[in-house]
């Protein structure tokens, strides 16, 4: 029997920027994967000629870990997300086997052009704490510490940590494929921390049990060409919708990004809000709005709320789910809903697989478990005041970054999730047996900053015309 026929391997294969090189890869290692490709859907797509090799796909964030404790024999990322889980967790498990020479990245230490600071020295003489925003908290930290840093806060964000610096950070620790690209955002880097590209990594378990050698030997020696990464030569960026005309604006507004981003220019357009920058292919982060003394920022929905709660934003466009999220980690936080704004309606959902034996919440209950029960989510305060609601204890929550069907089942019992109509949760053969809320986009801020006397009639006034997007349109 050949060795590829008998061996039982599982490898965790990265979505997103890395998938189209990662299939072509694995296609001229010999281990063509079907339904493997730039947009593809599916989380579980199969090497027919290899029916040992068993394949998932997440996001790269999750792959390290998913390798670190053991659920996975092999799995590709760039290196950056592995040494972020390294550098906090001292993990002997996680083996880096290889480069793969793609998806080259630097993980940067970067400043606004505009804040005067533009060197390491300068920072070091701060007398005030430095505050570090980034998606990698773990590395931001060894690199302050590292770099003697005096004072220093570190605020972890889901993504688009560039747009933070002046106003609500001093530095953005984050990845770019050249400076260049830094300074079209405005920013300055101050210090290279990390080169990083697609990189094959083991489970040292897995090692020492079975024989990996020719599938190890085979992946690592394939290079699949020159690589590809984007330039700014020739960028054409209008400076004035990266950075903001005003030194000292009165009001600052967070709206998000993603795939809400389409939905909340719908809204604004209807309110008679114009906001130019927000809805171009460009994707500028610091839009110009139609309003004397506002700020406006592209950011994460999932980090406005504590970022409303710190002072950073007074107002911002996210969602319920994440909003009810913070408040779940912090009942006593100042951040409020003000409105209701009606569009991207969807129901947080309890999800297991079609096949398991439960049909409610209940019954997961009375299931008989020999083990603690596997609840992964992004929305992990969520998903932990449902199992402690339900009593579902012995309970583990895996916290996930997106593509979370595909935790289930080999490494979720359940999932929390967000579904607009269900039809990608029966697509991916799950059921849903609960629903917690629902939600849609609401405008958020905190009273106690709204009510202050400079900022009060400013606010007042964004908050009656972002309203008027909520009347009926006129019948024509």
């Amino acid at each position: 029997m050949d060795w590829r026929d008998r061996v039982q391997v599982k490898i965790a294969l990265p979505k997103g920027e890395l998938q189209e090189r990662t299939a072509a890869l694995m296609g001229k290692a010999g281990f063509a994967i079907d339904e493997y490709s730039e947009g593809s859907r599916s989380y579980r797509p199969q090497c027919e000629e290899y029916p040992g090799l068993f394949t998932k796909v997440f996001q790269e964030k999750d792959i390290a870990i998913q390798l670190a404790i053991g659920n996975y024999d092999l799995g590709i990322c760039r290196l950056d997300w592995v040494e972020e889980l390294l550098v906090k967790y001292h993990s002997d498990a996680l083996v880096k086997i290889a480069d793969l020479g793609y998806g080259k990245r630097s993980l940067y230490a970067a400043v606004a052009g505009s804040s005067g600071e533009e060197s390491l020295e300068s920072l070091r003489s701060r007398s005030e704490s430095l505050r570090i925003v980034s998606e990698y908290p773990n590395l931001s930290e060894s690199f302050a510490l590292k770099q003697r840093l005096r004072r220093f806060q570190i605020f972890p964000a889901w993504g688009a940590v560039g747009v933070y610096p002046p106003e609500n950070a001093d530095m953005a620790v984050m990845t770019e494929t050249s400076p260049d690209w830094l300074r079209v955002q405005g920013l300055v880097p101050v210090a290279s921390i990390l080169e990083s590209s697609a990189c094959l990594v083991a489970n040292r378990n897995s090692l020492e049990r079975k024989d990996l050698s020719r599938l190890l030997s085979t992946i690592s020696s394939i290079r699949i060409g020159k690589q590809r990464d984007k330039s700014a030569a020739g960028v054409e960026l209008e400076a004035d919708l990266q950075r903001s005309s005003m030194e000292q604006p009165v009001i600052s507004i967070a709206l998000p990004d993603g795939h809400q981003r389409p939905h909340t220019v719908d809204f604004l357009n209807r309110a008679g809000l114009e906001v130019d920058g927000y809805n171009t292919g460009k994707m500028g982060n610091r839009p110009r709005i139609a309003l004397d003394g506002v700020m406006v920022k592209v950011v994460r929905p999932q980090d406005m709320p504590l970022h409303v709660a710190n002072g950073n934003f007074d107002l911002a466009v996210t969602g319920r789910d994440w909003l009810l999220d913070h408040r779940f980690r912090f009942p006593s936080s100042p951040v409020e809903e003000l409105l209701e704004l009606g569009f991207g309606r969807v129901r947080i959902v309890a999800v297991v697989t079609q096949d398991m034996p439960v049909s409610s919440t209940a019954d997961l209950r009375k299931l008989n478990r020999t083990s603690a029960l596997r609840v992964a989510s992004e929305y992990t305060n969520i998903a932990d005041k449902y199992v402690n609601d339900n009593h579902l204890t012995p309970c583990k929550i895996i916290p996930t970054w997106g593509a979370s069907e595909a935790f289930l089942p080999e490494d979720a019992d359940v999932l929390i999730e967000n579904t607009e109509t269900g039809s990608t949760i029966a697509k991916h053969k799950l059921k849903i047996i609960d629903t917690l809320f629902e939600s849609c986009a609401c405008l958020i801020g905190s009273p106690n900053t709204l009510k202050r006397p400079d900022k009060s009639e400013k606010a007042s006034q964004i908050i009656d015309i972002i309203r008027r997007g909520l009347e009926p349109r006129p019948v024509t």
